[in-house]
């Protein structure tokens, strides 16, 4: 089966956030989403997938499996998926319906990354019929019933069966921020991928784990880890370095409990908060790689060095459209030189 993974050298692909902009719209951050999935496509990008997030004024990517399909329906060969369905706010069945029918809908191009976090808070979990006391404890399981679902036992009666999606080699993956899906991924013998764009403290643990408990499987016969990268580029170190500082604004909002549409570049975001709150986003971003041409290619060359990464999922939180568009340009640019 093809699950779009590398062969020999490092494969880019795109996590999007849909971004909803400060003084836009929803259907305006989808319009411009399927423009970078386009984009994304000419220049040779493997994936483009998008995340799961509930309660979130500037992401739009809640309704993940209706935004795939909006996505795909707006290319032609690049694969897209999630990254990922947060499965404990979803029942398997459910799951596996909506990804088989996508599968169906674009054959060999749709990815399922599932990952065990909410996406929001507890009162949102409580809203989507969860509890948040034991939210993704029993992950596992809801995992093992998800895989039932799309290739059951066959010396098993089933009543209840996912139609589209029982019989359907559709790429899953674990997705993580900790060595707990990294340990199951490996298990079971499934693509991994690390959030380090936003996690990167358990990085080089999750990926250890990972590796060195993997066990071959009907889907996978060597370990394979994709790793996230939070990557703002531009024509020089000092945009890069101001364009940046959206996607900062944006996480100073989460630290603060106050979620906010992404807002417009500011000169020096360390004047807008506490001591304390800029020390936060500096420990977040620490992998962070801002810069110009070279010094995103070094630095990106580095990470991928430093992890041995089959895989790079790029995410740009970016509030000028054509500044995104130009970033994911740009990397492509170099990491081809």
């Amino acid at each position: 089966m093809d699950w779009g993974l590398a062969k020999g050298g490092i494969a880019l692909s795109v996590l999007d956030l849909v971004p909803i902009t400060e003084g836009s719209t929803p259907a305006e951050a989808f319009r411009r989403s399927a423009e970078l999935a386009q984009h994304a496509e000419r220049l040779g990008y493997r994936r483009f997938w998008v995340a799961e997030h509930h309660s979130m004024p500037g992401i739009a990517s809640s309704a993940t499996a209706v935004v795939i399909a909006y996505l795909a329906q707006h290319t032609r060969t690049i694969r897209v998926g999630s990254g990922g369905v947060m499965l404990p706010n979803h029942a398997p069945l459910v799951v596996a319906e909506q990804f088989g029918t996508l599968a169906s809908m674009f054959p060999g191009r749709i990815d399922l990354g599932l990952g065990r976090a909410p996406g929001t808070d507890a009162s949102t979990i409580r809203a989507l019929g969860g509890d948040p006391d034991r939210h993704g404890h029993d992950f596992p399981e809801r995992l093992a019933e998800l895989l039932r679902y799309f290739h059951p036992p066959e010396d098993e009666v089933r009543r209840v069966r996912a139609v589209p999606g029982e019989g359907m080699d559709i790429p899953i993956w674990l997705l993580g921020s900790s060595d707990f899906s990294a340990r199951l991924a490996a298990e079971l013998g499934l693509p991994f991928a690390y959030a380090s764009h936003f996690a990167p403290d358990y990085l080089m643990i999750a990926l250890e784990t990972y590796r060195a408990n993997f066990r071959p499987s009907k889907w996978l016969k060597e370990p394979y880890a994709m790793v996230g990268a939070a990557v703002v580029a531009a024509p020089t170190d000092e945009e890069a370095r101001y364009l940046a500082s959206s996607s900062q604004l944006q996480q100073l909002s989460l630290i603060r409990g106050k979620p906010s549409r992404l807002q417009p570049p500011v000169e020096r975001v360390q004047d807008l908060c506490s001591s304390y709150e800029w020390q936060v986003l500096q420990t977040r971003g620490r992998l962070a790689i801002v810069g110009g041409p070279d010094t995103v290619r070094d630095r990106l060359r580095a990470f991928i060095d430093a992890t041995k990464a089959d895989e790079v999922i790029i995410v740009s939180q970016i509030y000028d459209h054509a500044a995104r568009l130009r970033s994911y340009e740009i990397v492509a640019d170099v990491m081809r030189a």
